[in-house]
């Protein structure tokens, strides 16, 4: 069985919102899983230069944080439901607010610069806002739907 959603988006047109319904078959087409890949990768490179490297403690943390936004995407995505999908959204939100946790953190202790910081840290919370979005509109879409005999 094959998972297929229609996930709202909103978009500006001429100062009118118009809501769009777009199909969605695999989880590689989600925004907000390509985002979290994009920030992982980019906690990786961090987690690997310098002191930060030598920290397996922290850097390992920071890149399972990551991981997990991207994963909790997918796997959500895979289950069959919109209730198990939205359980997933919110942990991978959760993820997000961790690993901003962990990048201040990071920050502190010298292991990131502040343009570093400020670039990771502003990618995870715009994961975090995408994350947030689909949530919610996977939550309508499961409050929508007809009850099952």
């Amino acid at each position: 069985m094959r998972n297929e959603w229609a996930i709202g988006s909103g978009v500006n047109r001429g100062g009118a919102s118009e809501r769009m319904s777009q199909r969605v078959e695999r989880f590689e087409d989600l925004i907000a899983w390509q985002k979290a890949r994009v920030l992982t990768r980019e906690v990786y490179r961090a987690t690997r230069r310098g002191p930060f490297a030598k920290d397996f403690g922290l850097s390992g943390q920071v890149q399972r944080a990551s991981v997990s936004i991207m994963s909790n995407i997918a796997e959500g995505f895979e289950r069959r439901g919109r209730t198990e999908f939205h359980r997933f959204l919110f942990t991978a939100k959760s993820s997000c607010a961790e690993l901003r946790s962990h990048l201040y953190v990071a920050y502190d202790i010298g292991y990131l610069g502040d343009s570093e910081f400020q670039e990771l840290f502003a990618m995870a919370e715009e994961v975090g806002r995408i994350v947030g979005g689909l949530r919610v509109a996977v939550e309508r879409q499961r409050d929508q739907q007809p009850a099952r005999p």
